[in-house]
């Protein structure tokens, strides 16, 4: 069966170094509120990192804690250790609160990247990684991968992402290759998939039992090529709307769910909606986003 959750970030919690005077207990109220049945953990720190009151919390409301966004720069091998570390520390939390089925949703350290962060959505063949520093990717991932699984038991999906070296399908295709098809999975994200120049529909027929993990966010191309005339960074793009409301956009998430059940998905679907903090209505989009899956039989 496919549940549905949401993230802190549809509520302007991004990994980035943004100012956002959210009260987390009001974010898990609204995601209660519009029907979801789980969330992702966001910023470390954001939800209690105390396992009983995140435990209280989430079980208060009937909400499951579905995964944890963990970036980390791997494509430097110095920062394989610390990773490891920081994903262990995620890991912890969410094991002994109780949540054994919770996944950690590895990515690269995004927008820390200057030349990645200021051309998302139109990567040329230069900025990206040597062979040799994407296999150095890659078997970072595998590494904390196997760690968490082997003290926690808990998996581990992949995240490519805008503003990150794991961007388009050709660098997306080089890191599954490349990784322990028994360790690592694939968070396919939709928005990121379309923005970074691929289509959602062929990333679930190429890649089937390795998507452990799914988030559905939808795609604007017209704001993608204002953003490239203009010269935006990834930034601007999500300033300017580039993650539009489900059905707004650019995807067919009818088609995508089809899809999905071709291929017998049996994991979460995370509703994210990337706003910056004081951007737009929160819980407006997400009650009009879950009233959307609704009427696809979602």
């Amino acid at each position: 069966m496919i549940r549905i959750a949401n993230a802190p970030c549809s509520w302007g919690i991004l990994e980035f170094d943004i100012k956002n005077n959210s009260n987390y207990k009001k974010v898990l109220d609204e995601i209660k509120e519009c029907n979801y049945s789980g969330t992702e953990l966001g910023n470390y720190g954001f939800f209690p990192t105390n396992p009983e009151k995140l435990k209280k919390e989430l079980t208060d409301r009937n909400l499951s804690l579905v995964g944890a966004f963990v970036p980390i720069p791997l494509s430097k091998k110095e920062n394989h250790e610390k990773g490891i570390k920081k994903a262990l520390k995620t890991s912890y939390l969410m094991k002994k609160a109780g949540f054994s089925d919770s996944l950690i949703v590895l990515s690269d350290d995004n927008c820390t990247i200057k030349e990645r962060t200021n051309n998302s959505g139109r990567i040329k063949n230069n900025m990206k990684l040597s062979n040799k520093e994407k296999l150095t990717f890659a078997q970072g991932a595998n590494k904390i991968a196997e760690k968490v699984l082997s003290k926690y038991n808990l998996k581990t999906v992949f995240h490519h992402h805008c503003g990150g070296y794991i961007e388009t399908p050709d660098e997306i295709d080089f890191f599954m290759k490349n990784t322990d098809e028994n360790l690592i999975g694939l968070c396919l994200d939709t928005g990121h998939f379309s923005f970074g120049g691929g289509n959602p529909i062929d990333a679930i027929r190429q890649y089937k039992e390795r998507i452990w993990h799914v988030h559905f966010k939808d795609y604007n191309q017209k704001i993608k090529e204002l953003g490239v005339t203009n010269n935006w960074d990834y930034l601007k793009f999500i300033e300017n709307g580039i993650f539009c409301e489900l059905n707004k956009g650019n995807l067919d998430f009818k088609k995508i769910s089809s899809e999905l059940i071709k291929i017998n998905y049996q994991g979460w679907i995370v509703v994210e909606q990337d706003i910056i903090p004081g951007m737009g209505n929160p819980i407006k989009y997400a009650k009009k986003n879950r009233k959307f899956l609704y009427s696809i039989n979602l």
